[in-house]
């Protein structure tokens, strides 16, 4: 990150501390959030609902003021410093789509947000569609009501794309994702009809949380996690969270009877908060911290998640680590069967516990429901049927109940309509940077060795530092030299999976 070192005039730092007293309230907002999804008693779920929806309305205040204006008008393309120039393009985005939502509406689906995710965590423990159907129509009806205020080109669900992957439509989803969709449904047709048969049954058994968590927290420190600005805590749905890039938290789920589930979440939520604590220290408390992209951010989590702890080198390497951690039961797997049955192809019902090539075929029923749903085609009450239908038609499972099928994700439950594209193009995203890194560094051989620092500092200099200073799609481009390029994860799925497979 680059920025013309001048001293800032005296409108420009009034500027600079506006956002940040701005960014400083996202941060308290976000901490709460943080505790509402980890350890806050249910009883203060309503109570701590209220002060979000107040804080947020005061953001919300903040970001569409006579005040923001002024600053917009007196600097936009009045600056020669770098940062303040793009942070006041970035808050002239947010002020001419914020202002067009009434406050008073915002601070009623902010508050709708929180309770209708603690709602949504009851209704997936007990399987009750019904008691979280209310909510979720509210929060469309939200969602759909907001896209006509900001307007749209060609189909309303571009409104709500743009918030999550600027420069993606549903022209280009549309081109793409049934593209991929036939080549990965072909490759697991090849898969299926091998005579390779995967095990993975020696990897379920009983394996205590704690010892879960203490290989989890090893592999994080080997990452280039810094758990002096960060910690690891255990939540339904996991996450990760930039509060500050001294505080980024990592969440995971344990299945003491599928260790995977922990371990390969907490690495994926491991990729985000490396992004988020190696963006450059300048953005902090702009406009311009935080991931570019839930897209770029999600080539992140993949990225480590797909390319390098479920590759053989990476095993090869951990492996007596994970034995040291493991019941007794593990040391009797060899490490050819383990190995194979880390990257098993088995359709499955849930998302975050999906193999690597039937990952994207989750993303894509969803997001055929969720255009459909913010076009008005289909209503909240079609959804059970309509999901189980389309996973049984793209992966070939049907869900035996809501809780594995329709309730399984929290995303809907805060509004994040727009969001699970990112999922699709995060994976194709890091299939590209993955395939420009080899040409430059030795990554196999870092993964190898155990000593990740020149992946994470490849990473950070071509990715993380530049937060959101570059435009998601720039930093495809000055990256790999190429637009997205689906043909790269194709690749590495038929590469990969041949090998596993034998075809």
């Amino acid at each position: 990150m680059s920025t013309v070192q001048t001293e800032l005039q005296p409108i420009e730092q009034k500027f600079m501390d506006y956002v940040k007293e701005i960014t400083q309230l996202g941060e308290a907002i976000g901490l709460m959030g943080w505790d509402l999804r980890t350890y806050a008693p249910k009883k203060g779920v309503e109570g701590r609902s209220e002060v979000i929806a107040t804080l947020s309305s005061k953001i919300h205040e903040m970001q569409t003021s006579d005040q923001m204006k002024e600053y917009i008008d007196t600097l936009k393309g009045q600056t020669d410093h770098e940062i303040v120039q793009k942070s006041v393009e970035e808050c002239e985005k947010d002020y001419n789509q914020a202002r067009k939502i009434p406050t008073a509406e915002f601070k009623e689906y902010v508050a709708l947000q929180s309770k209708a995710e603690s709602v949504w965590e009851e209704a997936k423990d007990k399987n009750d569609f019904e008691m979280f159907k209310p909510y979720l129509e509210k929060m469309v009806e939200f969602n759909k009501r907001f896209a006509e205020y900001w307007g749209y080109e060609k189909h309303i669900y571009n409104a709500l794309l743009d918030n999550f992957e600027p420069g993606v439509t549903v022209d280009v989803l549309d081109e793409v994702f049934p593209a991929v969709r036939k080549s990965l449904t072909e490759l697991l047709q090849k898969i299926q009809n091998s005579s390779v048969e995967v095990d993975a049954s020696v990897l379920t058994g009983h394996f205590p949380k704690e010892q879960q968590q203490a290989f989890s927290l090893e592999i994080l420190k080997r990452m280039g996690y810094d758990f002096d600005a960060g910690r690891l805590d255990e939540t339904v749905h996991p996450f990760a969270t930039g509060l500050n890039q001294g505080d980024v938290r990592v969440t995971t789920k344990y299945d003491e009877s599928d260790f995977r589930t922990a371990v390969f979440g907490t690495i994926h939520e491991g990729g985000h908060a490396l992004y988020e604590q190696n963006i450059s220290s300048e953005l902090a408390y702009t406009a311009l911290q935080g991931g570019t992209s839930m897209g770029i951010h999600e080539s992140q989590s993949l990225f480590w998640e797909n390319f390098v702890s479920r590759t053989k080198a990476f095993w090869q390497n951990h492996y007596d680590l994970f034995l040291e951690h493991a019941p007794e039961s593990f040391k009797e797997v060899s490490f050819e069967d383990f190995f194979a049955a880390v990257n098993e192809v088995k359709p499955s019902f849930i998302r975050i516990e999906a193999d690597e090539l039937t990952y994207c075929l989750h993303i894509m029923i969803r997001y055929e429901l969720e255009k459909a749903l913010i076009s008005g085609e289909i209503e909240v009450g079609d959804l059970p049927e309509l999901w189980n239908d389309k996973m049984e038609e793209y992966l070939g499972v049907r869900p035996t109940s809501n809780k594995v099928g329709v309730l399984q994700d929290v995303h809907w439950a805060g509004g994040m309509f727009g969001y699970f594209p990112s999922y699709a193009l995060g994976y194709m995203y890091a299939a590209q940077f993955h395939n420009t890194m080899k040409s430059e560094i030795d990554v196999e051989g870092s993964i190898e060795k155990g000593d990740f620092t020149v992946i994470k500092n490849w990473l950070t200099e071509n990715i993380h530092k530049y937060g959101k200073s570059k435009k998601p799609l720039e930093i495809l481009e000055d990256v790999t030299g190429e637009k997205l390029n689906a043909n790269h994860l194709v690749q590495h799925l038929s590469d990969k999976y041949s090998k596993v497979y034998q075809f």
